[in-house]
């Protein structure tokens, strides 16, 4: 069975879970995000992507609402009880809402106040509404996204062995790209060795796709269709994430081909100052705020407030798709409180469009509670190729 934890862990999680619910003054909670079905259970599935539900009591118990194609899903990858899945049945006219409201009756929630995960690709718009329309004589919903998100922040030292591992692949799979770039390569080329890297280590795919673009795409954020070659002078921008069992380790750079010219020399030193300045800026304790205002310091004082974000980075953790971000990012005014053992990616991106060149360094580090480790191996030196 391919669970990455013991029981033992599991049951920590589940007594944290269960203390939580109750010092929110929750009967229950209706968890949609797949990172919070992974967190307790162990359940590895992108069938999130319909509706699917687990339900957690205030007493411990666990009850899946799922759909046939991931009975099987649910019985080898997680540690829920055959007899705690539950499927809906999928006719015309179908509405598994209902199906959760029969499912909440059977397990005394009647009448209840219910925490529920919203801010998920695990629940979208329609679905919600759905289960407003079900729900609404049956229990009380009440927001409550950030609560498992708290839990998870808060890396267990099997976790971390985990996120030292997809750093050692994030790391490999750099090593891939740069023997791979050169003049008139193919960014199909260099994906195919960056994510090749990544599968020959062990790992997985990470929470969304790799991020590769050249020439003007080299200030894209976003992965985009339509590989190119490379031209014999160009910039190539990489951002991506080794996975070992789901949790992350994202790194980034911007590959210079040909010959490196002094703005982008410039750039360089400025986005490694800032590197450096956000990583003292991590202290526990501390609010992530800090961390942003760090960053805007360091590229404002280069003059290059107008290339830089408005948020430096985020957490990571075991998140699936469509992005690897586990909230929040590294914005103004952010007070949330840093703590020994959370896991953040940093990435300081600059797009000059004046000049059209870009400028991206980034990788994760892991609190102590000293301050930061960076989880990375790789050097900061500008790569020219």
């Amino acid at each position: 069975m391919p669970v990455h934890f013991s029981l033992s862990e599991y049951h920590q999680r589940l007594q944290r879970t269960v203390a939580a619910i109750k010092q929110a003054d929750f009967d229950g909670l209706l968890l949609f995000a797949p990172e919070s079905h992974y967190y307790l259970t162990g359940y590895d599935t992108f069938g999130f992507a319909m509706f699917q539900c687990l339900v957690v009591t205030a007493d411990g118990r666990i009850e899946l609402l799922t759909r046939l194609p991931d009975l099987r899903q649910a019985q080898q990858t997680s540690i829920i009880a055959d007899e705690n899945i539950h499927i809906w049945t999928e006719v015309e006219g179908a509405n598994p809402a209902e199906d959760l409201q029969r499912l909440l009756t059977k397990t005394g929630l009647t009448g209840g106040n219910l925490g529920i995960e919203t801010r998920t690709a695990g629940l979208t718009a329609y679905n919600g509404n759905l289960i407003n329309l079900a729900l609404k004589d049956t229990v009380r919903l009440t927001e409550a996204t950030q609560l498992m998100q708290g839990l998870r922040r808060e890396k267990s030292k099997q976790e971390i062995a985990y996120h030292r591992r997809a750093a050692e692949l994030s790391d490999d799979a750099l090593d891939a790209a740069i023997e791979t770039t050169r003049p008139g390569a193919f960014e199909g080329d260099i994906l195919a060795a960056m994510q090749g890297a990544v599968f020959k280590g062990g790992g997985s795919y990470a929470g969304n796709e790799f991020i590769i673009g050249s020439g003007d795409t080299a200030l894209l954020c976003r992965y985009h269709s339509g590989p190119r070659h490379l031209d014999s002078t160009d910039q190539l921008t990489l951002e991506w994430s080794g996975a070992q069992f789901r949790y992350q380790a994202a790194m980034m750079r911007t590959l210079i081909v040909g010959e490196a010219n002094e703005k982008q020399r410039s750039m360089h030193r400025a986005a490694v100052e800032a590197l450096v300045s956000c990583e003292e800026a991590i202290r526990p304790g501390k609010p992530m705020g800090d961390v942003y205002q760090a960053h805007a310091h360091v590229f404002d004082r280069h003059g290059l407030k107008e290339a830089r974000m408005q948020a430096c980075g985020y957490g990571m953790g075991a998140v699936f798709n469509p992005i690897w971000v586990d909230f929040p990012m590294f914005y103004e005014g952010n007070p949330l409180i840093m703590n020994t053992g959370n896991v953040y990616f940093l990435h300081m991106i600059l797009m000059d469009n004046d000049t059209n060149q870009a400028m991206c360094w980034g990788h994760s580090v892991l609190v102590t509670q000293n301050g930061v480790e960076r989880l990375s191996r790789s050097p900061l030196d500008l790569i020219v190729i």
